[in-house]
């Protein structure tokens, strides 16, 4: 069994040959990776165990679990990461000067006992290097979000068959759940941060959108249980409120990250412009989103229209406010960079980010918009193509 298919090869050499530059600005000589997430990324599977990169030659696999690939010249199966330098060493491959390890990735046992195994080598943290080169996709990666929007979409357009009067929210996702996974959906969301944790994603009916919760994400949602404190809650879902949508978009490895919302019966005018108002903030953001405009910029011109829109006491959220409007997309659901004042990161060409202008109307619940898009000369592409509506269930 090929380790990395045919077919992803040259893919993950152009993956590779664009992380080298940035190795050596970063004044590395070479990476040992571990975490899943780039494991994968310079892989295209998921396996336990360790790739080697240098600035110069081929990547090398250090392989735990599972041994079942063809032994090529640079797949090496170990037991421990421990026998990582004595195979280097047997292959007449030099050790580095300044090796990366991911420290903001790995547990700091991890690390230690990484910098331990190569005794006499500097290490700095590589992670940031991981980071910058998977800001910007490559046509591939593009892709495969394109699928995933494609197949988010498809579910999106069944949501209603979902509903029926007086069920609660839990009970409105568990139908939207068995949806995605009979489309196709690994039932799995990879977050970046060990403090993110997810199920399946959110809807979010009524007042439970104004329930504060721990992590960072830009609704928050008192959930069912303390040991998971985001999302649905067991809200009946009565006429008058709102049922804001953003379930998973993961069918190959890759995410897509969607939101709509949903009205049952009249809701409070109040409501409805704070949605047609998150539908302007997208408009404009298309246009703005181009290759060398700060992620700053599309934050401050999103205040700019809540503001001429007399909105901002309800924007990203109410009781407790998100400082961000939306976010990179990828392997993870929370990828770099982060569209808020904070960021100067400028757009490039083929970034993939999220944009989710969101609000909290008190007595209705969440209202907003979500869409992923990639960058392109011409502005921001929407790889989630659904209407954007307020819509009746």
């Amino acid at each position: 069994m090929k380790f990395i298919p045919e077919e992803l090869k040259e893919e993950i050499a152009l993956r590779v040959n664009r992380l080298r530059p940035i190795m050596k600005e970063a004044g590395l000589d070479a990476m040992l990776i571990a975490g899943n997430t780039n494991l994968f990324y310079l892989s295209g599977r998921m396996y336990r165990g360790y790739v080697y990169l240098s600035v110069e030659g081929d990547p090398v696999y250090f392989i735990i679990r599972p041994q079942i690939y063809d032994r090529e010249d640079n797949i090496i199966c170990i037991r421990k990461p421990e026998q990582i330098v004595s195979e280097m060493e047997s292959r007449g491959m030099a050790l580095p000067a300044v090796l990366g390890l991911e420290y903001s990735v790995l547990t700091y046992a991890d690390v230690m006992r990484l910098r331990k195994a190569f005794a006499g080598v500097a290490t700095e943290n590589c992670a940031p290097v991981m980071v910058k080169a998977r800001m910007v996709k490559t046509p591939y990666e593009v892709k495969q979000m394109r699928e995933d929007g494609m197949h988010q979409a498809a579910v999106y357009h069944r949501v209603p068959s979902c509903f029926s009067p007086d069920m609660t929210d839990v009970e409105f996702q568990v139908e939207i759940e068995r949806l995605l996974r009979r489309e196709g959906c690994l039932g799995y969301v990879r977050t970046s941060g060990n403090l993110m944790e997810i199920n399946l994603g959110s809807v979010i009916a009524g007042d439970n959108a104004d329930a504060p919760g721990p992590y960072d994400f830009s609704m928050g949602g008192a959930g069912t249980d303390p040991s998971l404190p985001v999302g649905a809650s067991g809200e009946i879902l009565r006429p008058g409120m709102t049922v804001m949508v953003d379930m998973n978009g993961c069918f190959n490895g890759y995410q897509s990250d969607m939101t709509r919302v949903w009205r049952i019966g009249e809701i409070a005018p109040l409501a409805v412009k704070a949605h047609e108002c998150s539908r302007r903030i997208l408009r404009e953001l298309e246009e703005l989103g181009r290759p060398g405009v700060k992620c700053s910029e599309l934050y401050e011109r999103a205040l700019a229209i809540v503001e001429e829109e007399g909105l901002s006491h309800y924007f990203m959220g109410h009781t407790q406010k998100a400082a961000f409007i939306g976010h990179g997309v990828g392997i993870e659901l929370n990828e770099a960079p982060v569209i808020m004042a904070r960021d100067h990161t400028p757009l490039a060409e083929n970034m993939t980010i999220a944009l989710e202008p969101k609000f909290v109307i008190p007595g209705t619940g969440a209202v907003g918009d979500e869409n992923t898009y990639v960058v392109t000369p011409e502005g921001l592409r929407t790889l989630t193509e659904f209407p954007m509506e307020l819509q009746e269930l």
